[in-house]
């Protein structure tokens, strides 16, 4: 049996991209995924919703349900939470993976777009984990997996987007402390980032197009990370910031090509890395 089997997963931000993957790589397990976002109806350039993700999580093995959630409500988020304990019985993992981007510097960030990435980015995450954590409590190996980079206090992650990397930063941050506030329930708190672009709508269409989309990663190599990564014993594993290639060459995958959405190209270093 699988150690996914009836286990509930609750993502945010999980009808696209990394955050669908993860839930889909899950559900092949038989777990039970919350695809908690704001898409509930179709986007002219982004695909699905979070019915359509839903209803690909029950499709792969595991049971879908879907919750709009905007991570910026404390109402919403209680609702969400709710939702998923009425449905399932509970929640084992939660994948603080809601982000919002803007790779601009000072001067061209807007106070509109710096406020919505530190409410998504930083409150959002503190606020879910929050509102996730006396259920977490409950799970016999609750873990909590934050989409952020490792902290690094180099300027030069900071010079060019200052405003985004202070909230991926502040979703690192929460992994550092909440890591070591949660040892006593035996949670596992800790950060996953790709080592190389993903190809997300967010690189497509904000980053750099489909040139960078061919030189990047799927987001399977992600999903395949987190897979290894929450099975692990929560007590023991808390407080790392992975990389995904790392942990999947620990798991014995040395050929990532697999991985390549065109496996001729060399693949292109993420911004933190």
């Amino acid at each position: 049996m699988s150690y996914f089997k009836n286990k509930t997963v609750f993502i945010t931000g999980g009808s696209r991209g990394i955050g669908k993957a993860i839930g889909l790589r899950l559900a092949q397990e038989g777990a039970n995924i919350v695809v908690a976002a704001k898409t509930t109806e179709p986007h002219p350039k982004l695909e699905g919703t979070i019915y359509t993700a839903a209803e690909e999580m029950t499709a792969a093995g595991g049971k879908g349900l879907a919750v709009f959630l905007d991570v910026r409500s404390e109402e919403l988020v209680q609702e969400a939470v709710d939702k998923a304990v009425a449905e399932f019985g509970g929640i084992d993992i939660l994948i603080n993976n809601a982000s919002a981007i803007s790779l601009t510097p000072t001067e061209h960030t807007s106070l509109k777009r710096y406020d919505l990435m530190h409410s998504v980015n930083v409150r959002g995450t503190f606020l879910v984990s929050k509102t996730c954590l006396p259920h977490l409590k409950k799970s016999e190996n609750g873990h909590i997996l934050n989409l952020s980079p490792p902290l690094n206090m180099d300027p030069k992650w900071f010079a060019n987007h200052v405003a985004y990397t202070m909230t991926k930063y502040g979703m690192s941050m929460c992994v550092l402390g909440m890591s070591e506030e949660f040892k006593d329930y035996k949670i596992g708190v800790n950060a996953l980032w790709p080592r190389t672009t993903v190809a997300t709508a967010a690189v497509r269409n904000l980053l750099g197009g489909e040139a960078m989309v061919q030189q990047s990663r799927t987001p399977k190599v992600v999903a395949d990370a987190a897979y290894f990564i929450l099975q692990r014993p929560a007590a023991e594993c808390t407080g790392n910031f992975f990389l995904d290639d790392e942990v999947l060459m620990f798991e014995g995958i040395q050929d990532l090509s697999q991985y390549a959405v065109d496996s001729s190209q060399k693949p292109m270093p993420d911004l933190f890395i």
